[in-house]
């Protein structure tokens, strides 16, 4: 279409003023080691008088570069935006956060005022997260509006930095008369858990200005998602509150029940699979029943929720005029359920706002709810179980027996994914998951298989070396058996839309949103003797197409596609 012509040309372009202010060398897959690798940039930054945008994405910075970056920088006093993210692929995780604080330095001696600061897909784990805490906590920081640090690896040490960071810099500007107004926060796929969560719920309480909060993808769980929930009470102008792939279970879900109660311009709430179960369904049915009057999408989808608690839900949306879309694919309702459902749509002429129903799980068995509370209280143990090993640290008790220390398990990995989890499983990970995942079943495998390598990363090397060991050894076997495996990994991806053909097993799999862990675990498999041949080509096919979803992983992408190039077999 002409539309996508003129999107692809325009990013294609090798730099372009895209708004007025701007600098942009976004995408052009260089690599700069050192000040003279940069010297025409550096040259524009000085010479481009009104600076106000930056964006260095889609490229890698070494720390010499960017420090004759950040010098350019120094006089930049109208500079507000920070296009940054994706900028040190390849780098050593050490070189990133004195490049950082360069950067950060030089836009705090430049007096600068930012409204953006976008640092995603950096990968820099907590170190990097000490890269930036000066800055953030700088005047710089006190007109920020908008902070982006999706896919950046900071873990809960990192998500503790940034809420002590944020806090400060709502102290500071509040004595300043100016109190941080900041609107948007983006930070999935940092692996926060709970206690990350919580650190920075106390500081989304304390600045009680948030519009938009995503925080998918960060085995956070119920206790994590009520201290997000009484945060997200404060602030009462959010429209968007985005939590995908958490884990709610009953109790998360009513606190955030109860917290809906208290918001009025709420617009999107997406807690897709999150696991918000019948009881939490029907929780959050009452609140938009009772208000989000401007609701324009509701996503619980994935939810393990029943038929009777959908109707509920589908119910709850009457009258809602703004409404746009109503996702519950992938629940439990069975085939009446789901014709019950779209009766209710169609009887409140909402029938074309209900999203597809073609996951649906079927009606459950009996013993979801015993499930449901089982894995609540395990959380609640295992809360127990760190205090206690707390307390055991630091009071040196000769009469107390140590604690036994938890056997390492691979369900509760391929449950809620985490590099630690991964690391713990020790030496024989590989056999664990064996032992746990059907490797007779395709789609069983490859949903195993992208939750393993969801947590790759080319910069930590003993997580690299844990995810190639499981999937290597892992699926050795299974390689050799069944020939369909990358079908089923297709299926499970949201990027691609399956061909009948392709799709050699009869389950259903969850959709899995496509992360560049996933291409470079992939790009290691294809090396393998025991990868089938013909599937090179099929695979070398999907990743040349334009497909959307795989922007955010073109490095990577490119690395496979490279490597397919290679291992293709002659004709």
């Amino acid at each position: 279409m002409a539309t996508d012509a003129v999107a692809q040309l325009a990013d294609s372009l090798a730099k372009t003023q895209v708004t007025e202010g701007e600098l942009s060398y976004k995408g052009q897959g260089r690599k700069f080691d050192n000040a003279q690798s940069v010297e025409e940039i550096v040259k524009e930054i000085q010479e481009f008088k009104g600076l106000q945008a930056l964006r260095l994405e889609g490229n890698t910075y070494g720390v010499e570069a960017a420090q004759a970056i950040a010098k350019a920088l120094e006089t930049k006093s109208e500079f507000k935006y920070c296009y940054w993210s994706d900028m040190f692929t390849g780098r050593l995780r050490s070189e990133i956060p004195p490049a950082l604080n360069s950067l950060g330095a030089a836009l705090m001696t430049a007096g600068a005022r930012l409204t953006v600061l976008d640092l995603s897909d950096n990968a820099f784990g907590p170190d990097g997260v000490k890269g930036i805490e000066k800055l953030l906590k700088s005047t710089a920081c006190h007109t920020l509006q908008e902070l982006r640090l999706n896919n950046c690896g900071m873990g809960i040490g990192g998500g503790k930095i940034l809420a002590a960071a944020l806090t400060e810099c709502y102290k500071q500007s509040s004595a300043q008369g100016t109190p941080l107004g900041l609107k948007v926060f983006i930070a999935g796929r940092n692996r926060l858990e709970n206690d990350g969560a919580t650190a920075l719920a106390q500081a989304f309480q304390l600045m009680g200005s948030l519009e938009e909060v995503h925080v998918p993808q960060n085995g956070i769980n119920h206790p994590g998602v009520t201290a997000l929930a009484t945060a997200m009470q404060h602030n009462p102008q959010l429209r968007v509150l985005n939590l995908n792939d958490n884990t709610f279970t009953k109790k998360g879900a009513i606190a955030m029940a109860q917290a809906l109660k208290h918001l009025r311009s709420v617009q999107v709430i997406n807690f897709g699979d999150c696991l918000v179960r019948s009881e939490g369904a029907i929780a959050i049915a009452e609140a938009i029943t009772e208000g989000l009057p401007i609701l324009k999408e509701l996503n619980l989808s994935f939810g393990e929720i029943t038929g009777e608690a959908a109707l509920l839900v589908a119910q709850s949306v009457e009258g809602k005029a703004t409404l746009e879309k109503l996702d519950l694919n992938g629940n439990c309702l069975g085939e009446e359920g789901c014709d019950a459902l779209r009766e209710v749509m169609d009887g409140l002429n909402m029938g074309d706002l209900l999203g597809s129903l073609s996951d649906d799980e079927g009606e459950p068995e009996e013993e979801d709810d015993d499930e449901d509370e089982d894995e609540e209280d395990d959380y609640e143990e295992e809360e127990e179980d760190d205090d206690v090993e707390e307390e055991d640290s630091s009071v040196n008790q000769v009469s107390s027996p140590p604690s036994v220390p938890r056997s390492p398990d691979a369900s509760s990995f391929l449950c809620f994914p985490s590099p630690d989890k991964l690391l713990k499983l020790g030496t024989k990970r590989a056999l664990l998951f064996e032992q746990q995942v059907d490797v007779a079943d395709a789609g069983k495998t490859a949903e195993a298989f992208l939750k393993i390598s969801s947590v790759y990363n080319e910069e930590d090397k003993d997580v690299k070396s844990a995810v190639l060991d499981s999937i290597g050894k892992g699926h050795l076997s299974y390689f050799r058996k069944n020939s369909w495996f990358s079908s089923a990994l297709y299926y499970c991806s949201p990027c691609v839309s399956p061909s009948p053909c392709l799709i050699q097993s009869e389950d259903k799999v969850k959709p899995v949103r496509v992360v560049p862990g996933h291409l470079q675990a992939l790009e290691y498999v294809v090396r393998q003797d025991y990868f089938p041949q013909d599937h090179i080509a099929v695979l070398e096919a999907f990743m040349s197409r334009h497909i959307q979803a795989l922007e955010s992983c073109s490095s990577s992408r490119n690395i496979l596609k490279s490597t397919l190039e290679q291992v293709r077999p002659e004709n």
